[in-house]
């Protein structure tokens, strides 16, 4: 008997988005999105499309809005996806062969194509970019993390599907930096508060290891122009999230002396 597959989302203004997005999953089940608070038409756009809409605007990170996205499914298994992301015809082919004959205590990892600037990514890290986004609902959740949430799947076997995931990571440069900053100050509180420290000489070290990874080790200069430009925003990123750590730490460190 064929599975049930609920495609689960969170979304925050993204009307711009998701039909493309639901239009690549059409076939699936149910389509369920968590609202987080959503100040144009996502809302009214989502349900003019079909999909199950709630909201939930307490926001507490992406592990949480995730988990608690699931907790409206019914379907048999879950596949959790980004409005910005879309499913292709191969993936959608790979993820219905899983459905009809299934292998139950296994989680399933897709390639994602990330967009950067007028360009799918073919080195840089970038691709294939596996990420695990299928898996049974009752038997696996998201992790409470504030940011870079991932399935807590433990030691459970991971199984490659064929097709891409297409990303529309960064379209356009300013929003895609706001969003990094944005990321970068969640990631330092997280580590933060789990006593993470760092010192001057850690951050250089982390900016300037983000910046060759990308470009040599990762293959980034094959990737033209813009695989430069984002080996320095990657070096950026990091730079940003460790001396937002750092500062924190040294806040912490004040406050205890006062």
């Amino acid at each position: 008997m064929t599975m049930r597959l609920s495609v689960v989302m969170i979304a925050k203004n993204a009307a711009d988005l998701l039909a493309e997005c639901v239009a690549s999953v059409h076939w699936a089940d149910e389509i369920i999105l968590l609202d987080s608070g959503s100040t144009d038409n996502t809302v009214e756009l989502a349900q003019s499309l079909g999909v199950k809409v709630y909201s939930h605007t307490d926001w507490q990170g992406y592990g949480p809005q995730r988990q608690r996205a699931q907790s409206y499914a019914t379907g048999d298994y879950v596949l959790m996806i980004d409005t910005d992301e879309r499913v292709t015809p191969e993936l959608e082919q790979s993820l219905r062969q899983v459905l009809a004959s299934p292998q139950p205590g296994a989680v399933y990892s897709i390639a994602r194509q990330n967009y950067f600037l007028g360009r799918f990514m073919r080195h840089s890290g970038w691709y294939p970019d596996r990420v695990i986004r299928l898996y049974e609902r009752e038997r696996f959740q998201y992790n409470d993390n504030l940011v870079h949430e991932s399935l807590d799947c433990r030691d459970a076997p991971v199984i490659e599907l064929s097709g891409d995931l297409r990303h529309l990571t960064c379209r356009d440069f300013a929003s895609f930096q706001q969003k990094q900053l944005a990321y970068a100050t969640a990631w330092a509180q997280e580590r933060h508060q789990k006593g993470k420290r760092v010192t001057l000489a850690g951050i250089f070290g982390h900016t300037l290891g983000a910046f060759v990874k990308t470009l040599l080790i990762r293959g980034g200069v094959l990737d033209g122009a813009q695989g430069w430009l984002l080996a320095v925003v990657n070096a950026q990123y990091t730079f940003n999230k460790y001396t937002g750590l750092w500062a924190l730490n040294r806040g912490y460190s004040e406050s205890e002396k006062a």
